[in-house]
């Protein structure tokens, strides 16, 4: 989640799909504005849109999560119902001609949720609290996207996670991901972090030992032109943010809703 460039949602004004649309220039009921320029959406409502759009609820550990009846819910239910038809005719598709097909996932917010810490911090991103949160390593999944990554296990489908999750995190990013359902390929070799002290020679462009200038789309592209260049053909890859997304090197590509945070 919490990659170079974050910035809150609350600054911004997001689009969801299926959800609320909040406008940059949208004034709320009732305001009028003193000049010519366009007021910003509300940041007390858009926060409640955002709790509406989760349905947030506390559970019995005190811990914000999102309803499963929620329009995000319903969003994922249907990103993930697509996603699975297209895996196996991919897959098929794949097996049939020889080749290798295999998925990457994102993590934060595609696969564990951190809408908790979101609530927790009024959507203030800073790097110690959110060390300490990733630490605990007891964030909920995100519904339906760990089953989602076994059900591309059970067609033959090679699981990859590319996350901007530093390479220190690796254990409680592990541990994490078995807890919430996703334990498929939880190796060095399929979870691809952030390295800055010792990068990858792929990413020679932009990373140097000690020195990480790689921007979100530069990482992540240049993390999957790298496993398809062992061979692996990206038949889908799966984000929350477009800069997950953009850079090639995925047949298909899938965008979870996140409306807390934008990362550029």
């Amino acid at each position: 989640m919490h990659k170079p460039l974050r910035i809150a949602a609350l600054a911004a004004a997001c689009a969801v799909a299926g959800g609320v649309l909040y406008g940059a220039g949208a004034a709320t009921a009732g305001q009028s504005t003193a000049n010519s320029t366009h007021e910003p959406y509300n940041i007390g409502l858009l926060v409640k849109d955002i709790d509406t759009y989760y349905g947030t609820t506390l559970d019995s550990n005190g811990v914000y999560q999102a309803s499963p009846d929620s329009p995000y819910a319903k969003d994922l239910a249907r990103i993930e119902a697509d996603a699975r038809r297209y895996i196996d005719r991919a897959a098929r598709k794949a097996h049939h001609h020889g080749e290798k097909p295999a998925v990457m996932f994102d993590i934060d917010d595609t696969l564990l949720l951190s809408l908790d810490y979101e609530k927790r911090t009024n959507y203030t991103y800073n790097s110690a609290t959110w060390a300490e949160y990733v630490a605990k390593a007891d964030r909920p999944s995100v519904p339906g996207t760990p089953a989602l990554v076994q059900y591309a296990k059970d067609k033959g489908v090679e699981v990859f996670y590319n996350s901007g999750l530093k390479e220190s995190q690796r254990s409680a990013a592990v541990q994490n991901l078995k807890k919430a359902g996703a334990d498929v390929n939880l190796d060095a070799d399929h979870m691809f972090l952030k390295d800055a002290a010792n990068p990858p020679s792929y990413l020679k462009d932009c990373a140097t030992p000690g020195t990480w200038t790689c921007t979100t789309v530069q990482y992540k592209s240049g993390t999957r032109k790298h496993v398809e260049s062992l061979g692996y053909d990206i038949i889908a890859n799966f984000g929350d943010q477009y800069s997950d997304l953009e850079g090639g090197y995925a047949d298909k590509t899938y965008k979870l809703p996140n409306p807390t945070y934008f990362v550029g």
